[in-house]
């Protein structure tokens, strides 16, 4: 009877450990090569960068103009506003907030263009996301006004640029 027991057990607790295994798998986050997000100018302080992300939290942020700078601050010195390339590993945290923001975007289900040319002084979004050598989904967005979910994607990306410790490489 004891024996019993601990096979019926042992069938449970396989079948637990299946149903749990196969529950992760369906909801990880989407596998990428890298994401690279721009963001584009408009007539006023909009920043203007380049940011590279790669599975490894490892990324490359090519600054042009306003990338860490408010330049609406009293304290703003043009002068002093860095520029050029910068590299940084993303905090884990972070990096998991991001992989689940970009999971509930779903971009492979979105339009390609999202935005209105007929008015002027928008700053454009443009989002590719690399998922192997031969596929790659790319969005632009001018006013950055896509879907709630790419909005709040774009919030999380431009959001590393003051959460992450960036260190100059040129």
């Amino acid at each position: 009877m004891n024996r019993v027991l601990q096979i019926e057990s042992m069938k449970t607790f396989l079948l637990l450990s299946s149903l749990l295994l196969l529950a992760s798998c369906t909801s990880q986050s989407p596998k990428f090569e890298s994401l690279e997000y721009k963001a584009g100018a408009c007539f006023g302080f909009c920043p203007i960068f380049k940011l590279t992300i790669h599975p490894d939290r490892t990324a490359l942020i090519e600054a042009e103009r306003f990338t860490f700078t408010n330049p609406q601050s009293k304290d703003y010195d043009p002068k002093a506003a860095p520029e050029g390339t910068f590299k940084t590993k993303i905090k884990e945290a972070s990096f998991n907030e991001l992989l689940k923001t970009l999971n509930a975007a779903n971009l492979s289900t979105l339009k390609s263009y999202y935005g209105n040319k007929n008015v002027t002084d928008l700053p454009t979004a443009k989002l590719k996301l690399v998922t192997s050598p031969t596929q790659s989904v790319e969005i632009e967005d001018y006013g950055k006004r896509g879907t709630p979910e790419l909005r709040a994607l774009y919030e999380a990306l431009e959001g590393l640029r003051t959460s992450e410790t960036w260190v100059k490489v040129d």
